[in-house]
């Protein structure tokens, strides 16, 4: 494989980062994973529905959701974590084919 036909660059993960805290699941979509992000956003809201249903009365508003924030706290790692492994997958074949200047990696001395 010649350095012409390696792949561009993927996202940069602090995109994904950022735009995973912004807005839920959109770190997922920008990956190219929608569906996965749909399925954190539908746990978000079923699980923010039952410990509202669960939480006592006197309570606040992250306390009677916290089922669904910690569902968006779990979705926001797990796109961060998907776009970190894609860069440094990217970054490994890269070395491997010996293109370091489009990389930016520089090899072990």
């Amino acid at each position: 494989m010649s350095p012409s036909n390696i792949s561009p660059a993927p996202v940069s993960p602090y995109l994904v980062l950022g735009a995973a805290i912004v807005l839920p699941a959109s770190g997922h979509v920008i990956l190219g994973v929608p569906v996965r992000g749909l399925q954190f956003l539908f746990f978000m809201v079923i699980l923010a529905w039952v410990t509202a249903k669960i939480s006592p009365p006197d309570a606040n508003f992250v306390g009677r959701h916290a089922g669904g924030f910690l569902i968006y706290a779990l979705s926001i790692l797990d796109a961060y974590k998907m776009a970190r492994i894609r860069v440094a997958k990217w970054a490994h074949s890269a070395r491997r084919e010996g293109d370091v200047t489009q990389s930016g990696i520089e090899p072990h001395t």
